[in-house]
């Protein structure tokens, strides 16, 4: 018999890729810049998703969150064109492919960690003659061409913003933070591998992507002291702000063994972890739910009873692990050496509290059809040629009353005729629906931004117009929004 214990060999290959994957150098740490969490301002916290992003105004939108420090997503029907169409912004954006029209387009990756929503979406309208030959937008305000709708304006301008509004509330109370049923490059550069072999063990995973889920999988083993298979992402690059939720949702459908979900709050590599440990039933998909209340501060397997809970505001990386102990030297009661397997569909967070901000552009006169005593000469094209459009005008008020119905924070923003003119003039704002003019879509996108989560513009309906003057550099929005009546 022998006198000495046996030593699998170990793999130091594995162990450099493992550490060169999480950028990390023995006893000193990261080394990558990306790693330490840049924290936006309290009020830039969050993702805003842009609606219509490549419309008129929806491009300025898009540029202007971005040049102001916003992380923003595009919803777009066509993700090439949207490239061609908001050029270098389109490297800064993120994408996502879909359609108002379509509610089983509006997928929780879409909703994932939104702070607000700035809807530009409408129905296309476009001149029956004198049009550019790139297909632009007629220029309402400068010159008229008689139009035409090419959508229907009941579909779009009524049942998608219905679309919006359902899927938003509901993915208010949970946000998503990875969509593992919706595979993607990103999630494949942001999970990696993190076995016992960086204590010199020999157990050994992966994480791959299927159709609908992620797997977890591979061999586990005690030699030469080890025990543990883990995958974790990457530090983020801005750490996540989950301080409006009550805690993490998985849904998982595992082997029957006990794992371990955890958190971190520091990027440095060999930190304090918060965890929790949930048991899996064989072959069964079960949602798990954890408090943020209920992890446990732990660093290399003991708790760390001097240290503080967790703050859910600044989550900085995930981890998932499969370990033959619990805390404090405490053995895994559903360890057991060799071959693991769980699938993930989606980590979320729950119970959400604060409901995203959702600005919207209308049109000024969407009350003004149908009205008695209206000098239809003194109207704009709009007015005057509802019915020929497909009622545009009339379903644009369906769409405001559903905002208003759907307990959001909202404010609907209804511009006079929309121009190419550049931005910069004083703004005139009103409200009962009487106000006719014009006003540069370039300031209507300013607008949204400085509308964009104050409480003085929540729950108020107003319409605008382009003043004389040139606006000032001090020009005072908050006094603006706070002179209006709330509806």
């Amino acid at each position: 018999m022998a006198t000495t214990k046996e030593r699998t060999k170990w793999d130091v290959g594995r162990f450099f890729r493992t550490l060169a994957y999480y950028r990390v150098i023995p006893f000193v740490g990261n080394f990558d810049r990306q790693t330490k969490p840049k924290i936006n301002q309290p009020q830039k916290q969050g993702v805003v998703l842009v609606a219509g992003a490549t419309g008129g105004v929806g491009k300025r939108v898009v540029h202007q969150l971005q040049q102001q420090g916003y992380s923003t997503r595009s919803l777009v029907r066509d993700a090439q064109r949207a490239q061609e169409i908001l050029g270098k912004d389109s490297k800064k954006t993120d994408l996502v492919e879909a359609d108002l029209t379509l509610p089983e387009t509006l997928t929780p990756r879409l909703f994932a960690n939104i702070s607000a929503i700035i809807c530009c979406s409408g129905t296309r309208v476009q001149p029956t003659e004198g049009d550019t030959p790139n297909r632009e937008k007629y220029y309402q305000g400068i010159k008229f061409y008689m139009p035409e709708v090419v959508d229907t304006p009941e579909v779009v301008e009524y049942r998608g913003i219905q679309h919006l509004l359902q899927v938003a509330v509901k993915n208010a109370k949970e946000t998503t933070i990875f969509d593992f049923s919706q595979p993607s490059p990103d999630l494949k550069e942001t999970w990696g591998v993190l076995d016992d072999v960086v204590m010199g063990g020999v157990s050994e995973s992966n994480i791959y992507l299927t159709d609908e889920a992620a797997v977890f999988a591979g061999n586990i083993s005690t030699a030469n002291s080890g025990g543990f298979a883990s995958v974790r992402t990457r530090n983020f690059a801005n750490s996540l702000d989950l301080s409006n939720f009550e805690g993490i949702q998985l849904r998982v459908k595992g082997d029957g063994k006990r794992y371990k979900f955890i958190l971190r709050t520091d990027p440095k590599w060999d930190s304090v972890s918060y965890c929790y440990s949930f048991d899996t039933v064989y072959n069964i998909w079960q949602t798990v739910r954890i408090p943020f209340s209920e992890f446990i501060p732990v660093f290399r397997a003991k708790t760390r009873y001097d240290k503080e809970s967790l703050d859910p505001s600044k989550i900085c990386s995930i981890q998932l692990m499969l370990s033959k102990f619990e805390y404090d030297r405490q053995l895994n009661p559903k360890f057991s050496t060799g071959g693991f397997q769980m699938q993930i569909a989606s980590i979320q967070a729950y119970g959400g509290k604060q409901l995203p901000h959702f600005v919207h552009i209308s049109s000024a006169g969407v009350t003004r059809p149908g009205r008695p005593g209206l000098n239809l000469d003194e109207e704009p094209p709009a007015v005057r040629m509802n019915e020929q459009l497909g009622g545009i005008l009339t379903w644009k008020l369906r769409g405001e009353e559903a905002i208003r119905n759907s307990g959001l924070p909202y404010t609907i923003i209804r511009p006079c005729a929309l121009t190419e003119e550049p931005g910069g003039k004083s703004l005139v704002f009103d409200q009962g629906d009487n106000m006719r003019g014009q006003v540069s879509r370039e300031d209507v996108a300013e607008l949204c931004l400085q509308a964009l989560n104050r409480e003085e513009a929540f729950n108020k309906t107003f319409e605008v117009k382009s003043g004389d003057e040139n606006r000032p550099a001090d020009f005072d929005w908050q006094g603006c929004f706070a002179n209006l009546q709330a509806d």
